[in-house]
């Protein structure tokens, strides 16, 4: 299905970005991890804190890059791309919030959400053709780890 290789900078920029999913995670299972990372970095970079902040930005972060998608795009096709690519964004302001377990559970839907922008950008090629190759996998992971601040 996916024949064209993720270019190493793009695979190699996204797994980073999974660190501070993976670090939230890290320190809601392990009591050991979570004092250190309070003492080393404050409460906002452990736990869900860490998720949640984190994931809001990349849910904007990712209206940007739909929109630049969307100019690729002409006449309605356009003016559609362009709408849908503040959904994200527009999510992440208007339900992320409430304390971290609704948060989780919207951010959770915002980027399962996102997950099928990125697959209706990439059906009608405004996206690269390792597009999806790349946004499975790293959503994957991102929402695992947004479950365990929700329900670990």
């Amino acid at each position: 299905m996916f024949k064209t290789p993720i270019p190493r900078a793009a695979l190699v920029l996204g797994l980073a970005g999974l660190i501070p999913f993976l670090w939230g995670a890290a320190t809601l299972l392990s009591e050991g991890l979570a004092e250190a990372g309070l003492r080393m970095l404050g409460p906002r970079f452990v736990g869900p804190f860490v998720q949640l902040q984190y994931g809001t930005i990349i849910l904007a972060f990712m209206s940007g890059v739909l929109w630049g998608f969307a100019t690729r795009a002409t006449g309605a096709a356009a003016a559609v791309g362009y709408a849908l690519s503040v959904i994200p964004a527009l999510w992440a302001f208007f339900f992320v919030g409430g304390g971290p377990v609704s948060a989780g559970i919207y951010l959770i839907a915002g980027f399962l959400g996102l997950l099928a922008l990125d697959w209706s950008f990439w059906r009608q090629g405004l996206a690269p053709p390792w597009w999806m190759a790349l946004r499975i996998g790293l959503t994957a992971v991102v929402v695992a780890c947004l479950v365990v601040g929700v329900w670990g």
